[in-house]
Parts: C-alpha cells; sequence; structure tokens
C-alpha cells in the first residue's frame, strides 16, 4: 500500500502542479502583471506551505531546531537541487531586476539569518519584524516592477483571459493537490525508508527538507516544461525568502527560536546559496544559469548532504 500511495502522491503533485502553472499565467494575463511577480508571491507563498506547516508545529512543539532547519533544508534544496534540475533541463534567463533587486534581496535576507545564527535565537520581536519586512519587500518589488527584456510575454498576451472563478479553482485546487500530494508522497516514502532500515537521521536531512520542497520542485519544472521560465525562478527565489522571512518569522513570532543542532555552517549553506545565484548571473552564459552551472548546483548539494551524513 505504500507503494501505491507513493505513486498517489506523485501524481497529485504533478497535476496539482500543471493546474497551479496554469491558473498563475492565467492570473498574471489578467493583472497584466510578469509571470516572475506571480512566481514570486502567489505561486512562492503558495508552495511554501508545507515549510509553513511543518516550522511552525515544530515552533509550539518546541522543536526550535526542526524549525530553523527545515527552512535550511529547504532552501538550500530549492537553489541547488531546483534550480540545478531546471538549468539542466533549459538554462533560466535572468532579467536585470533579477539580478540587480531580487537576488541581492535573497542574499540580504539570508545574511540577517546568518546574524541571528551568531545570537544563538529568533526572539519575538525579531519574528515580528521578519514578518513586517516581508510584506514590505513584497509590497517594493511588486511597485518597482516593469516589463522588460526577458519578462514573460503571456503575461500581456492579447488572448481572451479565462474568467476569474476559473482562474482561482485552478490555482487553490493545484495548490491543495500539491501540498495534499506533497505530504502523501514525503509519508510513504518515510516509512518505506524506515522499512528498509535507514536511519532516521538520513530520512530527516533527505526527505523531510526535500519533501516538503516537492511542491516548489513539481511546479518550477512544470513551468519551466510549459515555457514560463520566469515563473519557476520567480517561485524558487521568492520561496527562499518567504521561508525566513515570514515563515521563521511566523514561527518565532509564536515562540522564540533557538539554533539547537543546526549549525553555523548550514547557515553558511543557506548564504552560499544566494550567493552562487548571483555569481551564476556572470559565468559561462552571461545572464543565465546554463546546465553546467545546474551541474555544479547539484554537486554543491550532494557534497553538502554527503557532509551531513558524515559530521
Amino acid at each position: 500500500m505504500e507503494y501505491l500511495f507513493l505513486i498517489l502522491g506523485l501524481a497529485l503533485i504533478l497535476g496539482g502542479a500543471n493546474f497551479l502553472t496554469d491558473g498563475s499565467a492565467a492570473l498574471a494575463q489578467r493583472f497584466k502583471v510578469s509571470e516572475f511577480i506571480i512566481g514570486l508571491t502567489v505561486v512562492a507563498i503558495g508552495t511554501s506551505t508545507p515549510e509553513l506547516v511543518v516550522s511552525l508545529l515544530s515552533a509550539i512543539n518546541g522543536q526550535s531546531d526542526m524549525a530553523i532547519g527545515n527552512v535550511v533544508g529547504s532552501n538550500t534544496f530549492n537553489v541547488f537541487m531546483i534550480l540545478g534540475i531546471c538549468a539542466i533541463v533549459a538554462p533560466l534567463a535572468l532579467t536585470r531586476s533579477n539580478i540587480r533587486r531580487d537576488i541581492p534581496i535573497g542574499f540580504a535576507v539570508s545574511l540577517i539569518l546568518l546574524a541571528c545564527g551568531y545570537s544563538g535565537v529568533i526572539s519575538r520581536p525579531v519574528g515580528i519584524v521578519f514578518v513586517i519586512l516581508y510584506m514590505l519587500l513584497m509590497w517594493y518589488t511588486i511597485r518597482s516592477s516593469k516589463p522588460e527584456a526577458g519578462d514573460a510575454p503571456d503575461a500581456l498576451s492579447s488572448e481572451k483571459p479565462k474568467s476569474m472563478w476559473l482562474t482561482l479553482l485552478m490555482i487553490v485546487g493545484g495548490l491543495a493537490a500539491l501540498v495534499g500530494g506533497g505530504n502523501l508522497f514525503l509519508d510513504s516514502a518515510t516509512a518505506i525508508a524506515r522499512s528498509l532500515g535507514i536511519s532516521e537521521s538520513v530520512i530527516a536531512i533527505t526527505l523531510v527538507a526535500g519533501g516538503t520542497s516537492l511542491p516548489e520542485l513539481a511546479s518550477s519544472i512544470v513551468s519551466l516544461v510549459k515555457g514560463k521560465a520566469d515563473m519557476a525562478l520567480g517561485n524558487v527565489i521568492g520561496s527562499n525568502t518567504a521561508n525566513i522571512l515570514l515563515i521563521l518569522g511566523t514561527s518565532a513570532s509564536v515562540t522564540p527560536l533557538t539554533l539547537g543542532s543546526i549549525t553555523i555552517i548550514d547557515l553558511y549553506m543557506v548564504l552560499l546559496s544566494s550567493l552562487v545565484l548571483f555569481i551564476a548571473a556572470f559565468t559561462f552564459r552571461k545572464k543565465a544559469i546554463d546546465r553546467w552551472e545546474g551541474i555544479i548546483f547539484l554537486l554543491i548539494y550532494v557534497a553538502y548532504i554527503y557532509y551531513l551524513i558524515t559530521r
């Protein structure tokens, strides 16, 4: 039955990603905004729901390191695995706004997390500031976004847009299928791993962090296959910012978070993910994450997982 649930969960993930991508593209078309912005906001927040649930419940249950570790694991997975795989499938073009605004914001947010790591705690006041800062960043990003070369043309398409109720149904239904399928896939995969004698630490490092990022992975790949690279990139950048400011901020507002077993090296990996994303804009193919960089991203992640297992 676990193998059957695994397949069913995967089917829900893929179906949900397909509906979410189409619904989000329709929303971008209706409001005449770029698909990157829709990916940065609607898709990113929606696909970060599993991380929010896991981190919030962990904080409430007094498992601060699980709450922080979930975000750390998800952010490194998002950049090194998701963008790595996407870049191998098809090179990801970066716009001027990505390079000058979006990626530097992600780097700055990672620096803030690292600073909190050196203090050893994310207090309630800091958590509230995180949430307020997230709202201000989203407002600034949306206000400062203008159509430019590299933005998805579908957002300005002359085709008749889908009805609003159908668009919302596709987005909400897609997100529900993604989250439900992700939970089903994660639970069954964990049960199978335990039955095969795989240790709990390896399960936590790989399956839990990767499992809560399945919605981002599925929606990004489907967006890319459908020719909506902007949405895939916006999803990852937006999810990483939401993970730190919105999810950790909300969790810390409930109860102060301490690092526990999470080390400074783990936080440096989050910072490194933002840094290599910026460097990728100027190496090999300029203003793009190409296949060679995608391979490098994957190798970095594999090396990090090996370090976690053997440390």
